[in-house]
């Protein structure tokens, strides 16, 4: 591949959905993209069925999504999400990454049972924060998604 064709890949947005409850961690996540320096658009809902309408509506463009998703939500948690999202035929191929307070070993196994593509501890701390988004970016920037 030439270098210039290569490069054009690698800086195309992803179009992160990142689904939380806790305003704080929404914020520590937008303090995160601007520090990090990060252009990627950044859409957030609430619960699962929030991230439903987001990735079902027409806002948010449906090529390379990524979507960062929390265990514990009310209304619809993220594994009950998860889970919806892979029933649904247009919606399934969807990448999601778990990023969660959870350790729990039976949350982690059902949620790569739904065909997560990771599962990772919030940090907690801000600066932790900041690796993660970098370390976020520069592994899904460099990846092939539709």
């Amino acid at each position: 591949m030439e270098p210039h064709l290569l490069s054009e890949r690698l800086v195309r947005p992803l179009n992160i959905l990142l689904v939380d409850d806790d305003d704080l961690a929404v914020m520590n996540m937008r303090r995160a993209f601007t520090r990090g320096h990060l252009t990627h658009p950044l859409w957030v809902a609430n619960d699962g069925h929030e991230a439903l309408a987001v990735l079902r509506g027409s806002a948010m463009p449906r090529a390379r999504r990524l979507v960062l998703l929390d265990v514990d939500m009310p209304r619809m948690d993220g594994l009950a999400m998860l889970a919806e999202l892979r029933r649904d035929p247009v919606l399934q191929a969807t990448s999601v990454v778990l990023l969660t307070s959870s350790d729990a070993d039976e949350d982690r196994a059902e949620a790569f049972r739904l065909n997560a593509a990771g599962y990772l501890l919030k940090p907690a701390t801000f600066a932790a924060t900041l690796e993660l988004v970098a370390a976020i970016d520069q592994y899904w920037s460099r990846v092939e998604l539709p």
